[in-house]
């Protein structure tokens, strides 16, 4: 994995949340842009997953525990697809909110893949 790219991810998502939910207290509904957001965050996420796949054939394992990674992984994965359906279904300003919470989570769980990636010791 390349620590600039967990870097951007943690970076956008933190970015996407806060606008999710700066827009959803703001008493605005589901739009274009915080879907738009939340849906760059997962396309991050389906990036990083690829590479997670690929990174072993290339020699680069993970330090820590493989299935702790995977599990972050597959959480992040599935968590801005479920917010964003039931964004969609709710319409409402707190799935906006709801959102937020969803982007600011996987970043912190970005952020730990990271740590177990690059810093833990086998």
């Amino acid at each position: 994995m390349i620590e600039w790219f967990t870097t951007v991810q943690v970076v956008v998502a933190v970015a996407a949340g806060l606008l999710c939910v700066v827009l959803g207290l703001a008493g605005r509904k589901p739009s274009d842009l915080t879907m738009g957001a939340t849906a760059l965050v997962e396309l991050l996420l389906v990036v990083q997953l690829i590479v997670a796949i690929a990174a072993p054939a290339f020699g680069n394992e993970a330090r820590g525990s493989v299935l702790e990674f995977y599990i972050y992984l597959i959480s992040a994965v599935l968590l801005p697809v479920a917010g964003g359906f039931w964004a969609l279904i709710e319409r409402t300003r707190w799935s906006t909110v709801v959102l937020g919470a969803i982007c600011l989570a996987v970043a912190v769980m970005v952020y730990r893949m990271n740590v177990i990636w690059f810093v833990q010791g086998a």
